[in-house]
């Protein structure tokens, strides 16, 4: 026989009030991000105006794309904070993965403006100006774009949001190739400009890599995919609770940075249902905080 679990009200004001403050804190962190790269993006374009660089140019086009990312990614946060309706019966987080497609197509457009303004540049090189701007630029766009990243797939991991984490990777990715503009810097002051387009369409490529681990990112989150590792943290977590014997049934999926979850489990013979199914959201809430919902069936 099989006894339905609905949380309890206690359980589930923390549940609320904790998916409350992992939503502010994503709403603060893009916040912080779009402004960083906002600054970097400004200071990068005033140098490619004074240099001429099509690799400076390659990174800044990249980076602007970065700080417009920010924008459906912050709508998407602001949209989950409204309440599950009878259409939407999951609320509104799915949100943050519509985010994330918007994010990987407009990766795959940087990439498209890089890649095209290295060829015509590769066929009609031109002088690079102002050497030492551009080495400089480089050197910012590394520092704004790593700063960014660390922020970001910090609290993208700690609340569990797969198009945050997946911006932070892409920042991460951009941080490294801003600093190949150094080397479009170098070859300029050696005197061979053919160096700066190559540079440029080295750093498209790179960005096309980016965007194939964005879109399986995302890709993995729309078809429910769980991190195995996470899927045993759950497993684990119920058969430590007195009077459970095994687990018949585990279901996890993210709606946005809400994990919710669908468990079947076996008691002990004699065991009292609903003391020990208060056992196991107990030890669910603390050891996975991510769980904001999960419904518990026994046999």
């Amino acid at each position: 026989m099989k006894h339905g679990a609905a949380h309890t009200h206690d359980h589930s004001d923390l549940a609320n009030d904790q998916a409350f403050a992992n939503n502010r804190e994503g709403v603060r962190t893009v916040w912080l991000a779009l402004i960083a790269l906002a600054v970097t993006s400004f200071l990068q374009v005033l140098i490619v105006l004074l240099s001429g660089s099509v690799s400076l140019l390659a990174d800044t086009a990249h980076n602007i794309g970065d700080a417009a990312n920010s924008i459906p990614l912050l709508v998407a946060f602001y949209v989950a904070r409204r309440a599950a309706t009878a259409r939407f019966t999951y609320g509104y987080g799915r949100g943050e993965d519509v985010a994330g497609i918007l994010i990987v197509l407009s990766i795959l457009v940087s990439a498209g403006i890089v890649f095209w303004e290295s060829s015509q540049r590769l066929f009609d090189p031109e002088p690079m100006r102002n050497v030492g701007w551009v080495a400089g630029a480089g050197i910012v766009g590394f520092l704004g774009n790593t700063a960014v990243a660390r922020m970001q797939i910090r609290v993208g991991k700690r609340i569990g949001s797969a198009a945050l984490v997946s911006d932070g990777l892409h920042a991460r990715a951009d941080g490294l190739t801003s600093l190949a503009v150094l080397l479009a810097a170098g070859g300029a002051w050696l005197g061979y400009p053919i160096v700066d387009p190559v540079v440029g369409l080295l750093i498209g490529a790179a960005i096309l890599a980016i965007s194939w681990d964005a879109a399986k990112r995302i890709g993995g989150r729309l078809m429910d995919s769980v991190d195995p590792q996470l899927t045993d943290l759950v497993a684990t977590v119920v058969t430590s609770a007195p009077a459970v014997t095994s687990v018949d049934k585990l279901r996890l999926r993210w709606v946005g940075h809400q994990l919710h979850g669908d468990i079947q489990l076996k008691l002990e013979t004699g065991a009292h249902a609903p003391v020990a199914l208060q056992d196991v959201r107990h030890q669910l809430e603390h050891d996975v905080p991510q769980l904001v919902d999960v419904v518990i069936e026994t046999r």
